[in-house]
């Protein structure tokens, strides 16, 4: 791709993996409002769960997470106490004598893996008790190969999970010493192994391209090496540098970091490499094997994007619990205070610690409908939504307009209310959906770029 299409779309815009985006997100949701939301919850949808565990043993400097380091387990034990309460506590609050199923649970943090095996036990233990696995529940856990243990895996094995997610980023010296991220591939072969030895056969595996130090032979030997372990996804994304944010960030200076060439160029070739490895592209940044159930929702027009990136859960509501995670509702989303101790006191008092949130207008609703298929399918036919919306594509003329106009550079294709996005736009996906952001202000916002 011409460099110069690269440099006049890649902007600085959201990720899409909400609508309204967490930057208008408000103090006028609160634990009352989140309260009310649960109890009007239909007990004949499953629900989804996300659990955050907010403490790592070592910082990644490249990490955009809530996460806290501690070199102790005490500050760990008093959170997973703190978490069965609001698990207890949040739960309780779903309308009375219902009983809940659940189709899909993640583990995110933060490192997961520092939890010590009883802790794991307890926790799933907690949820097992107010809810039910449905028969084919996805549970999830993302790993630190550096702190999955053996005890841990074979408490993965005891609480049912199906699905590890594994953090790799790159596997050469000089990069991993750049974000002090440092492992070796044996490590992560054994813990992969270890896994599957146990009967968790779903293999997801974490890459990054845009690190300080990276050039694309570097990129296409971790590939390479990445692809010897036999994962069945990957989720490929480009480093955020947000030293504003996370002040961490400021330890990566920005001289070492690949210009926008290079980084385009590393973005195309993790693309071509997979794809020449046999890995499908699923929406902007994940690849599955083709018999993966990632890729078999994509072709059947079911693959969705929430706060963990896509996802094969199709739950209208997703319950977050811990520091900063966000529930997702019918209604709106929620999220948590980030500030530990001010959560951690919230819960202990037996309220929900929500910080702040959005309530979901019709238009709302409707947009992050378009945007949703635009993110998963790269195409959407207004004409189909606007339908179940009970309205016309016509009021969509004015973004209409807009993308007809990114046509001249083959990054997109506009057939009257049809929108399909060519291979050229793929990872321009976000340029697109943008046009349908009302509450987009470029001008103010501060956003990871495109790519």
């Amino acid at each position: 791709m011409q460099l110069a299409l690269y440099e006049k779309y890649d902007l600085r815009l959201p990720r899409y993996t909400s609508y309204p985006t967490a930057p208008h997100f408000h103090a006028g949701i609160n634990g009352t409002v989140f309260e009310g939301w649960l109890g009007e919850l239909d007990p004949a949808q499953p629900l989804s769960l996300y659990l955050h565990v907010p403490y790592c043993e070592e910082m990644c400097w490249f990490c955009g997470c809530n996460t806290k380091i501690t070199k102790h387990y005490k500050p760990v034990t008093s959170y997973v106490g703190a978490l069965l309460g609001e698990i207890e506590s949040t739960l309780g609050k779903l309308p009375k004598g219902q009983r809940f199923v659940v189709s899909h649970i993640h583990f995110g943090g933060g490192s997961p893996t520092i939890l010590k095996a009883d802790d794991l036990r307890t926790i799933m233990a907690a949820i097992s008790s107010r809810l039910d696995m449905l028969p084919d529940a996805e549970i999830a856990i993302e790993m630190d190969p550096r702190t999955a243990t053996a005890d841990f895996m074979d408490a993965m094995v005891e609480c049912g999970f199906n699905r590890a997610s594994i953090g790799i980023q790159d596997f050469h010296d000089d990069v991993q010493r750049a974000v002090n991220r440092i492992q070796s591939i044996d490590l992560v072969r054994d813990v992969i192994d270890g896994l599957r030895d146990r009967g968790i056969t779903g293999i997801n595996v974490d890459l990054m391209y845009g690190l300080p130090h990276q050039t694309i032979d570097t990129l296409r030997d971790t590939v390479d090496q990445t692809v010897s372990l036999r994962p069945d996804r990957l989720s490929v994304f480009g480093y955020a540098h947000v030293p504003w944010m996370k002040k961490h960030q400021q330890l990566i200076p920005t001289e070492v970091l690949p210009d926008t060439q290079e980084r385009w160029a590393q973005y195309e070739e993790i693309q071509n490499r997979l794809s020449a490895h046999g890995y499908i592209a699923i929406g902007l940044d994940h690849f599955a094997h083709e018999a993966d159930s990632m890729a078999v929702a994509l072709r059947n027009g079911e693959l969705h994007r929430n706060f963990q990136g896509y996802t094969t859960d199709r739950a209208e509501a997703l319950i977050g619990f811990g520091p900063s995670a966000i529930s997702s509702l019918p209604q709106g989303y929620a999220q948590n205070d980030p500030a530990l101790a001010r959560w951690q006191r919230s819960v202990e008092a037996g309220m929900c610690a929500i910080e702040k949130g959005v309530a979901l207008s019709r238009e709302d609703k409707l947009r992050r409908e378009i945007i949703n298929e635009l993110m998963c399918n790269l195409s959407v036919d207004l004409d189909d939504i606007c339908a179940r919306f009970q309205t016309s594509a016509d009021r969509f003329r004015p973004e209409l307009d807009r993308i007809d106009a990114m046509s001249a550079d083959n990054i997109v294709k506009v057939n009257g209310h049809n929108i399909i996005l060519t291979e050229t736009g793929r990872p321009l996906v976000r340029a697109i959906c943008a046009a349908f952001d009302i509450y987009l202000d470029p001008a103010h916002g501060r956003h990871s770029q495109a790519v």
